[in-house]
């Protein structure tokens, strides 16, 4: 069965284009012309990644992103006309698994979304290993529910930060360098922004850490990657 992609785009030129693109490319394609219809679409026949413009009128990009981030993990690449460094940040921090700058190629924007369609069909290869519950210093992971435990209350965790959490927890007390992270995490023909990682270790800490801000269990070593120390 082919990928169904939907298309949030206002640009009426650069929307039929992305619709030859990606059905010539084998793709099923559903195209929105602005952030409402994006989210309606979305509700009413899903998508196995979205292709988001940033600019949109009605309802902005970030509006649709978390609209569709509350109801689904679905792997999203945001598009922008800007080469704004500050869009791009806004992108990574609500989570976005790329990010494009219009003008793009069609080339390379098929290129983008089979590869976040290849990192997030993956399954890490410590969930594959070890496909119990793990407990480590208070914390119970559960593989099967993405599920993470302390103090006997428990949290869903989206599937990537989950697999990034159980990555380190695995490897509790040892240093993981950024590449070795991403690798096992985002596989290795990821070259999306590395700042993807740092976000991800941001949110996580929102959710483990009872202060974010001064970290005690996920921390940073400088220059070199992150560990897990219970």
């Amino acid at each position: 069965m082919s990928d169904h992609v939907l298309i949030v785009e206002d640009e009426e030129t650069y929307r039929d284009s992305l619709r030859f693109i990606f059905e010539r490319e084998g793709f099923r394609v559903t195209l929105a012309a602005n952030g409402r219809e994006g989210i309606d679409a979305f509700e009413r026949d899903g998508a196995d990644v979205v292709l988001l413009d940033l600019m949109l009128p009605e309802v902005s990009g970030t509006d649709v992103f978390r609209a569709i981030r509350a109801r689904s993990d679905v792997p999203v690449v945001m598009v922008t006309a800007r080469d704004d460094q500050i869009d791009k940040i806004i992108g990574l921090e609500l989570g976005a698994d790329d990010y494009v700058t219009k003008p793009y190629s069609g080339r390379e924007l098929v290129a983008r979304v089979r590869n976040v369609l290849r990192r997030t069909a993956s399954i890490p290869v410590d969930l594959q290993d070890e496909p119990t519950r793990l407990t480590v210093g208070g914390f119970t992971l559960d593989p099967e529910r993405l599920t993470v435990s302390k103090d006997d209350v428990a949290q869903s965790v989206p599937p990537k930060e989950f697999a990034l959490f159980h990555l380190l927890v695995s490897n509790a007390g040892r240093v993981l360098t950024r590449q070795v992270i991403i690798d096992r995490v985002w596989g290795a023909d990821y070259y999306g922004d590395t700042k993807t990682l740092d976000v991800h270790i941001k949110r996580l800490r929102g959710r483990i850490e009872q202060e974010p801000g001064s970290p005690r269990h996920l921390l940073t070593v400088r220059g070199v990657g992150y560990t897990f120390e219970p």
